[in-house]
């Protein structure tokens, strides 16, 4: 038995589909379904009232749909990572997604052992990108000048941002540069801030881009 419990709350418009995902995640030892929605609004609400640690969300849903539903968390400050779950392979339907808030995304025919780890692998504070994924997202976000932004960062903003790109939350990297996480979470700040990015996905990414990874 793990030492802690991953809380999942399922949010999809298909019945059978949250069914099929309750069914693989029920046998897991450290997972517990903690809650459903049938679509974003809800998943929303239920999110905010449940306070899982990983929503399972699906993109298209009839009214609020996924990545709607991604911004109002966003716009709450909800602390739930967002692993998308979807049938849709498109850079056009799954980038969006991941600019607003997710912190990566499966398909719903998912090996139940894969799905697992990766929402292991987010909670743990990964971001699950596949490559043409990511290629896709640094090639929007390449503006020319992002190697000058870079030079505006401090030598502890560079330590910070390399290990944001090594998968590191608030937590670990406080104990791994022997800071407050406090202090960490004004470095973050700082780094979004200068870099001209929105979260820390894209600062992730940014870091590979520019070679600032560790």
């Amino acid at each position: 038995m793990a030492d802690k419990i991953i809380k999942v709350l399922l949010v999809d418009d298909h019945q059978v589909v949250r069914r099929g995902l309750r069914t693989f995640l029920e046998i897991q030892d450290d997972i517990e379904v903690v809650g459903e929605a049938s679509d974003g609004a809800e998943g929303v609400a239920r999110t905010e009232e449940l306070r899982p640690d990983v929503v399972l969300m699906d993109i298209k849903m009839p009214g609020t749909d996924g990545i709607e539903a991604l911004r109002r968390l966003r716009e709450l400050e909800n602390p739930a990572k967002v692993l998308i779950v979807t049938s849709f392979t498109e850079q056009r339907t799954v980038v969006p997604a991941l600019r607003a808030g997710a912190s990566g995304y499966v398909y719903k025919d998912v090996d139940p052992d894969a799905l697992a780890g990766a929402i292991r692998s987010v909670h743990a504070g990964h971001v699950l990108l596949q490559p043409e994924v990511a290629g896709a997202l640094l090639a929007q976000d390449d503006t020319g000048n992002g190697t000058g932004r870079g030079s505006t960062l401090t030598e502890r903003e560079r330590e910070v941002l390399g290990l944001i790109a090594d998968g590191r939350s608030n937590r670990e990297i406080a104990r791994a540069l022997v800071l407050s996480e406090k202090t960490v979470k004004t470095h973050v700040s700082n780094i979004l801030m200068k870099l001209d990015l929105s979260d820390r996905t894209q600062a992730a990414l940014w870091a590979v881009r520019h070679g600032a990874a560790g």
